[in-house]
């Protein structure tokens, strides 16, 4: 009898097992707590993260994920809603094959480019389904090794001037914009979009108003801003691992393109959302509340997504891509000293401020220049561009310090060279700072136009968008 090597008769076998039909396991609802359904039967095959299948009573399937463990019993949170199910209905799961990963993925593809999509990958804007891509791409993915990643890159030309003169950014760095609501959040995203000088535009819409998402496609990105953009699309009446499952899914789209080489830009409406729909994971998963109600968990999670941006990993032989990164913190009550915000602006590489007082003021974008900055200024602009943002800061320092005496009337004009200098700039600064949805301004012009501003000189023509 011929006698095979181990090595090849085990290959012989797993090879065979692959091509076998893949096994199911069932198991059944043991209850249903709030947003937590318990599933008993299974969880000796189960893991946190994994994917089963739900059956109601009606015969309805709804997808699941197993979010945490208690007691020997498998917690899972639904994707859809949950009517229907009750003590005894079925579950499914079926384990993944041997070598195959257990978290879930996208195929992104090129041909999702110009697509607005769910978090699942699945079509929303009524243009057919989404082709798929040459390999599965995990949602769930660890940031490139620190020592091992590329250093930023080059500016970053965002088309905005007041973002490009006081908070320049480069390539592969991330940024926050902290405001309350209705300061122009959205819009602001929607001239970056259009406006950046970058290969691909990710927009992740996470516990975005149902009404507003139209408004915005249409409206603010534009069919040139997405013609160039793939949109994820999560709204506030989805489940929160739906919300969650935004953020992920916009990172690892992001990721494809970099790994391509491209100059990718993220932007993420909004951090504070995502950390929302963490908190009432965490809570249905029997996480005790800490910070303000917020579980551990979400302070942990946090660091994990937004490492995931940046800068590739250095390859011999292949370019390297960069994911610069925007994300917006909802600030409740204008305090951004809350847990979220003061979390993530701990973490990113500087944050802009955007202010309700300068938007009701007629200025948009609302940016305060004073309390916005960027960690890679100075050392990214030229000795003049620095001097030129350094002397406006200090004009308008030192007009919002004398703002109350001028208006109440007790500052007398001549009494302070440096104080009538900012009172004459200060108007044509605000022109500068002021800029239309569809208005684009290069790097190299916005300091121009702040510099004129400041010498009181014709500003440079505007270049056409």
């Amino acid at each position: 009898m011929r006698r095979i090597p181990f090595t090849q008769g085990a290959a012989a076998a797993l090879s065979g097992i692959s091509g076998t039909p893949s096994l199911q396991l069932k198991g059944q609802v043991a209850g249903i707590s709030g947003l937590a359904v318990e599933v008993c039967g299974l969880s000796h095959y189960l893991t946190v993260g994994d994917r089963v299948g739900l059956c109601g009573r009606a015969g309805r399937e709804i997808a699941a994920e197993i979010v945490g463990f208690r007691g020997g019993v498998a917690r899972a949170m639904t994707y859809g809603a949950s009517e229907g199910l009750g003590p005894g209905s079925a579950v499914y799961f079926k384990p993944p094959a041997p070598g195959a990963p257990r978290s879930a993925g996208l195929f992104v593809s090129d041909a999702w480019i110009g697509r607005v999509i769910d978090p699942l990958g699945r079509p929303l804007d009524r243009r057919g389904p989404l082709p798929h891509g040459p390999r599965l791409m995990p949602v769930r993915a660890s940031p490139p090794e620190a020592t091992l990643r590329a250093r930023l890159g080059e500016r970053l030309d965002l088309g905005v001037r007041v973002l490009n003169a006081f908070t320049t950014c480069r390539r592969g760095q991330r940024l926050g914009l902290f405001a309350a609501s209705g300061v122009g959040k959205s819009t602001l995203l929607a001239m970056l979009a259009r406006h950046t000088a970058c290969d691909v535009a990710v927009l992740a819409l996470v516990g975005e108003r149902g009404r507003e998402v139209r408004e915005f496609l249409e409206d603010d990105l534009g069919a040139a801003g997405l013609q160039h953009a793939v949109v994820v699309v999560a709204t506030s009446d989805r489940p929160p691992l739906l919300r969650r499952e935004a953020a992920y899914a916009a990172m690892t789209v992001a990721e494809y393109f970099r790994d391509q080489g491209k100059n990718v830009l993220l932007l993420m409406d909004s951090v504070t959302r995502f950390c929302l729909a963490l908190r009432e994971i965490g809570l249905a998963a029997g996480e005790p509340p800490a910070t303000r109600g917020f579980p551990p968990s979400v302070f942990a999670e946090l660091p994990r997504l937004l490492e995931r941006a940046g800068p590739g990993q250095e390859v011999a032989g292949r370019p390297t891509g960069h994911i610069t990164a925007l994300f917006t913190v909802l600030v409740e009550g204008d305090d951004h000293d809350e847990p979220v915000a003061d979390a993530v602006r701990g973490i990113l590489d500087g944050h802009v401020i955007l202010d309700r007082h300068i938007g009701e003021g007629g200025r948009y974008p609302a940016v305060d220049v004073l309390r916005s900055l960027s960690r890679t200024v100075p050392g990214c602009n030229n000795d003049a561009e620095n001097a030129v943002a350094r002397r406006a800061r200090k004009i308008l320092a030192l007009h919002a310090d004398m703002a109350d005496l001028v208006r109440l009337g007790a500052y007398k004009a001549g009494s302070d060279p440096a104080v009538d200098e900012a009172l004459e700039v200060m108007p044509r600064l605000e022109d500068v700072l002021r800029q239309g949805r569809d208005e684009k301004t290069s790097l190299a012009d916005s300091f121009a136009m702040v510099k004129a501003a400041l010498d009181g000189t014709a500003p440079p023509p505007k270049a056409p968008s």
